[in-house]
């Protein structure tokens, strides 16, 4: 089963339900909820979801989604091997992505999910969008 690392922009897409990313972002969830993909993602897009969610709605409802969210994907760890490596690698000029890429790297997902593929340009790891993958297994 692919093992697919999630950015955060998806899962804030498929949560905030933003066009025209979330069918996309919902086809992934949809895929990986019949247990035909993995979806992880990294401790940090808790934090920065939850952060989003709560500029939306109340803490009671972003934490019963942040639960539901729970069920579908497995949350990777973010420890100190990951933040030093985020912090040593020049190729990154946001650390935010270094730690999602080095997340999804120390892990060994098979790919990166992401709206913006940019900032994963000196990826060792195959970098999509929700689309693009969609698009490869239709």
């Amino acid at each position: 089963m692919k093992k697919l690392f999630i950015d955060t922009n998806i899962v804030i897409d498929l949560l905030s339900r933003r066009e025209p990313y979330f069918a996309a972002s919902a086809m992934l969830f949809s895929l990986a909820d019949k247990k035909q993909i993995e979806l992880t993602i990294s401790s940090l897009s808790i934090a920065n979801t939850s952060y989003v969610l709560l500029r939306q709605m109340d803490a009671n409802k972003a934490k019963s989604i942040l639960r539901k969210l729970r069920l579908i994907v497995t949350i990777l760890p973010l420890d100190d091997k990951i933040v030093g490596l985020a912090l040593n690698d020049e190729n990154f000029s946001d650390f935010e992505d270094a730690l999602q890429y080095f997340s999804a790297l120390e892990n060994g997902q098979d790919l990166i999910i992401t709206r913006n593929l940019k900032d994963f340009k000196h990826s060792k790891l195959p970098v999509m969008t929700a689309q693009q993958f969609i698009e490869t297994i239709e």
